[in-house]
């Protein structure tokens, strides 16, 4: 049986994955685990985030006046919960303490998933400490909603120029930038011909022991990706891949770094960023866009209800938002933005040629314990 017709079988049989246990589990007097916050909050999953009008209506959109800016210079500073790369959310917090001069900004970087159980803890705890947050896995939106954690707020640049399925019906969170999980490979390792274009390609055996791949335990981003593929190709897929001697590392920024490195010649999962910010460096990776379509990553940013800094942070909110800052992420950081006046860098290839593999942040959260569980069983990690 060739390998595209085992992917057409996999693809009709695979898309029935289990969702977990749903019932409702106590939260006083605990140390709060992402699987307790899901159990607790499934059951409201069908407002879905990005997608579903949900029962208030956003307000109205908010521009950066000089009573925002002293009343945020007053408070003096912020505190920025991120699960973009260091490097990345760093530089926004430094140009934004360039264009508010007075106003610190403390940047805590993680994975989406410690993000998320950090902010669990303190709130849970009473301890107010986050002023905006954004995240890889989107579904965390849909928790901190849930519970009453968000704060609405839309600044006017994203009521201008977003669309609407990248705003929050609420007001409480939208896109602050995008990128794809995608194949990539090293040129010195791997001919242009020979390299794979699909994901069924991965599955030849000449690749046994010469890929790497990210971990959905870890990284939102790689979360998101592994539920796409379970969906569309079925967990048969993925336990195929887990049989090509698969090198396991955390972030969905670590494989290109492994690729760049010449540690594996080829990654199954990671960012497109990386790799086309390498490849504009003259640096031997390509990206492969497979065939069967790339999962988009979407990474939401809002303001805590609490937030010590509230002022400030909806000027953090705003500035991040900005076509100035957008035009930012996508020029030095090689990052999607859905602000309709920010232009793809030239050699880029823009949004509107790439084949998007969209989830539902509802069903991934679903079913998100079922996955990192099976996966590592498969994978043995």
């Amino acid at each position: 049986m060739s390998i595209d017709h085992d992917l057409s079988s996999l693809h009709n049989n695979g898309a029935a994955g289990q969702r977990p246990d749903l019932r409702e589990h106590g939260m006083q007097d605990r140390k709060w685990s992402r699987r307790d916050w899901l159990k607790a909050t499934a059951a409201t999953a069908a407002g879905v985030v990005f997608a579903e009008p949900l029962r208030a209506a956003a307000p109205p959109a908010e521009a950066v006046t000089p009573e925002l800016i002293a009343a945020a210079k007053k408070e003096g500073k912020i505190s920025f919960y991120s699960a973009l790369e260091l490097n990345t959310a760093e530089r926004l917090a430094r140009d934004f303490e360039q264009k508010y001069p007075g106003i610190s900004v403390r940047v805590e970087r993680s994975g989406a998933e410690r993000i998320f159980q950090r902010i669990a803890q303190e709130q849970g705890s009473g301890i107010n400490a986050v002023d905006v947050a954004n995240s890889t896995d989107p579904a965390h939106y849909l928790d901190w909603k849930k519970n009453d954690w968000l704060a609405a707020y839309v600044p006017e640049e994203v009521a201008k120029h977003f669309p609407t399925d990248q705003i929050d019906p609420d007001g409480t969170s939208a896109t602050s930038c995008a990128w794809f999980e995608v194949i990539g490979y090293n040129t010195e390792q791997v001919k242009r011909e020979e390299a794979p274009k699909s994901y069924a390609d991965l599955l030849d055996p000449k690749w046994r022991g010469k890929i790497v791949k990210g971990h959905p335990g870890y990284s939102g981003a790689i979360m998101t990706a592994t539920f796409v593929l379970a969906r569309d190709l079925g967990w048969p897929y993925l336990e195929k891949l887990a049989q090509q001697r698969v090198m396991q590392v955390q972030s969905a920024a670590d494989p290109p770094k492994k690729i760049l490195l010449g540690e594996r010649a080829v990654m199954a999962d990671g960012n497109d960023y990386n790799l086309v910010l390498a490849k504009d460096q003259g640096k031997p990776v390509e990206v492969i866009y497979p065939t069967e379509g790339a999962p988009l990553i979407i990474v939401p940013s809002g303001i805590f209800k609490n937030a010590p800094n509230p002022n400030a942070a909806r000027l953090f909110q705003s500035y991040v938002f900005s076509a100035e800052t957008q035009q930012l992420l996508a020029d030095e950081f090689a990052h999607r933005s859905f602000h309709g006046k920010v232009k793809e860098k030239a050699g880029h290839v823009p949004l509107g040629k790439l084949k998007m593999l969209k989830a539902d942040p509802a069903q991934v959260q679903a079913q998100s314990e079922e996955i990192k569980a099976k996966y590592a069983k498969l994978f043995r990690v």
